[in-house]
């Protein structure tokens, strides 16, 4: 069976700024074994800096950032990795080029009441991205629609209840505990 691709798994966790999406893909990444990325962690300075600013980008700036993640995926893919990425992923035409990667690529949809979110955002620190921009986020979040594979979660749970329905829900394997010598 030469050549044939070895199967794997590309889910991204979406969901506005403070849904958790960083928090539940490293819980998901920790327990399954798939390999964590951070998408702001693929945005150049420049676009840091101007959300750092409260200016949020426009889709001219978000293509390039959505093929590089996409790639990401794809290289992974090609290595026979499965992989997480947190992701706002906010519109559908951003998932459609996330789907360009791999071959299939899921969707975990954290989502919930913007009091909340909007709570979370005033809570934390050392992140560039101001909670001013969570209306604009909001205001162009697309939720997945019927042909989208995925699944959405209230975030009103813990972040460990998350991880283990998003687990249950994608019917992600538990990784192998080591066994110690």
């Amino acid at each position: 069976m030469t050549g044939e691709q070895p199967p794997t798994r590309h889910i991204v966790v979406m969901g506005v700024s403070g849904a958790g999406k960083t928090t539940v893909a490293r819980g998901i990444s920790e327990l399954t074994g798939l390999r964590f990325a951070e998408a702001d962690e693929f945005h150049t300075e420049a676009h840091v800096a101007q959300m750092r600013a409260g200016i949020p980008l426009d889709d001219a700036a978000r293509w390039p950032w959505l093929r590089a993640l996409a790639g990401w995926m794809a290289q992974r893919h090609a290595e026979g990795v499965s992989t997480i990425l947190a992701c706002s992923a906010l519109k559908r035409s951003y998932r459609d080029v996330l789907r360009q990667g791999p071959p299939d690529v899921e969707f975990l949809h954290l989502d919930g009441a913007a009091e909340l979110i909007r709570d979370r955002l005033s809570r934390r620190v050392g992140h560039y991205m101001p909670a001013s921009l969570f209306d604009s986020q909001r205001a162009i979040l697309e939720p997945l629609e019927p042909d989208e594979s995925g699944v959405v979660l209230e975030v009103a749970a813990s972040p460990d209840d998350l991880v283990r329905i998003a687990i249950d829900r994608l019917g992600l394997p538990l990784r192998e505990p080591a066994v110690g010598r």
